[in-house]
């Protein structure tokens, strides 16, 4: 990993999340981002929004609404579903974290503030998960959207197989 990186400072392009890296930086660094936008955007990152997204930076892995609720619960927070899915729902609406459709479950975005289209890449051994730039725009996918005059607008890039600390696991 770059030493931007490692400071906490990436580029969309840098994966972020099977490396090793300082990550108390990584947490500190995501925090600081989110709450720099929040106050310049007049945004209000509530005590349980914050706590939300710092259970999620502690893990570079994905997790379910239920397990975000029970951290919650366990940091004093309430213990109703919805207290749970509106963190989510505000640190996904404002780039903090994303949405991991496979596996219906949630992650830090590794690139806060920046205009980027993720790719996500899953271990189907862990569940950890690395975060990487995608491009499908400029790719076969964006060719066949333009031929069709079809304008992306999302697309959700998730590609399953075996991170780096899992591979002798697999082999074995």
């Amino acid at each position: 990993m770059t030493s931007a990186a490692q400071a906490g400072k990436t580029a969309p392009s840098d994966p972020i999340g099977f490396d090793k890296h300082d990550h108390g930086a990584c947490i500190s660094a995501g925090l600081a981002a989110a709450e720099a936008h929040c106050q310049a955007e007049g945004l209000r990152l509530t005590p349980v929004r914050r706590k939300a997204l710092e259970v999620l930076l502690q893990e570079h892995r994905a997790l379910g609404a239920y397990e975000m609720l029970d951290r919650l619960r366990d940091a004093g927070f309430g213990s109703q579903p919805p207290v749970a899915y509106r963190a989510l729902e505000f640190l996904v609406a404002n780039g903090f974290a994303h949405k991991i459709e496979r596996l219906n479950a949630f992650i830090a975005c590794a690139h806060p503030g920046a205009n980027h289209s993720p790719a996500f890449m899953i271990c189907r051994i862990c569940d950890s998960v690395a975060e990487a730039q995608s491009s499908p725009a400029r790719g076969a996918l964006g060719q066949a959207a333009r031929s069709t005059g079809f304008r992306i607008e999302r697309t959700v890039v998730e590609a399953e197989g075996i991170c780096p600390a899992c591979v002798e696991k697999a082999d074995g």
